[in-house]
């Protein structure tokens, strides 16, 4: 059995360790948590969120439907179409050329939105 004096002088040590281990994370956390979302598209409430999204030319955005019916992205110009999409499921395109790409969704064609790619 650890005494009160033993426990008492280890008490800073968990301290500070546990403060540093703290205070390294949340920048970590922070920079994946803006690298994830950055680059995605919501589909809520028969919209897509943001409805103008700019990007470099490579990037990957990934759309994910919240609604409780199905959604499919379909590019204007048919450079992508995905599969319906189900609650919570996801689309990944990668946009490699620069231009604005709108696309809307092929069982809701009232919803639209566009994706506008730099150099």
């Amino acid at each position: 059995m650890m005494s009160k004096t033993s426990a008492k002088s280890r008490r800073p040590f968990w301290t500070a360790l546990t403060v540093a281990a703290l205070l390294a994370s949340p920048p970590a956390r922070a920079a994946e948590a803006d690298a994830a979302t950055e680059n995605i598209v919501t589909i809520d409430n028969f919209a897509f969120t943001p409805n103008a999204l700019t990007v470099k030319a490579g990037t990957k955005v990934t759309f994910v439907n919240h609604d409780d019916i199905p959604h499919s992205i379909v590019a204007s110009d048919g450079q992508f179409h995905s599969k319906a999409l189900d609650t919570d499921d996801t689309f990944v395109f990668t946009f490699a050329a620069s231009g604005s790409f709108g696309y809307f969704c092929g069982l809701h064609p009232h919803m639209t939105a566009k994706i506008v790619v730099v150099p």
